[in-house]
């Protein structure tokens, strides 16, 4: 979820044409950054393992 302080004080930063896209990439880079200060990471065969079940 965006925080809406940390969101109002970027909107000026942002370019005019935003697109709802932008800002969900922007969430999903806010997440994966606190899971890896967290160590809710995965390991590279975790991720391999857990690929491999959609890429056959």
């Amino acid at each position: 979820m965006i925080n809406k302080t940390p969101l109002f004080s970027t909107l000026d930063k942002l370019p005019k044409n935003l697109t709802v896209d932008h800002l969900i990439f922007i969430e999903k880079v806010q997440k994966g950054l606190v899971d890896s200060e967290n160590d809710f990471t995965k390991t590279k065969d975790e991720s391999k393992q857990i690929l491999s079940k959609w890429l056959k």
